[in-house]
C-alpha cells in the first residue's frame, strides 16, 4: 500500500513542478502569436528585431529598419517588445 501511495505522490510532484508550468508557457506563446497585430515591434527566436509591416494566416513580414522586408513564419516570434 505505501509503494502505490509514494507512485502516486511522486508522479503529483512530477506533474506540478514540471508539467503544469510547461503547458502554461504554451498557452501564453499561443496566446501572444494569436494577438500579433501590424506595428507590434517584436523578436524573432533568431535574435532579429523588427515592426511587423504585414501579417498572414500563418506568415509576417518584418520591417527591419532599413530598405529590407522578411518574411518569417509566424511561430518564429518569441516576444513582443512594445513600448507601452
Amino acid at each position: 500500500m505505501e509503494a502505490i501511495i509514494m507512485l502516486v505522490l511522486m508522479f503529483a510532484i512530477f506533474y506540478f513542478l514540471l508539467i503544469r508550468p510547461q503547458q502554461k508557457r504554451q498557452k501564453q506563446v499561443r496566446e501572444m502569436h494569436s494577438n500579433l497585430q501590424k506595428g507590434d515591434r517584436i523578436v524573432t527566436i533568431g535574435g532579429l528585431h523588427g515592426k511587423i509591416d504585414a501579417i498572414d494566416e500563418d506568415k509576417i513580414v518584418i520591417d527591419t529598419g532599413t530598405s529590407q522586408k522578411l518574411t518569417f513564419d509566424r511561430n518564429s516570434v518569441r516576444e513582443v517588445v512594445n513600448e507601452d
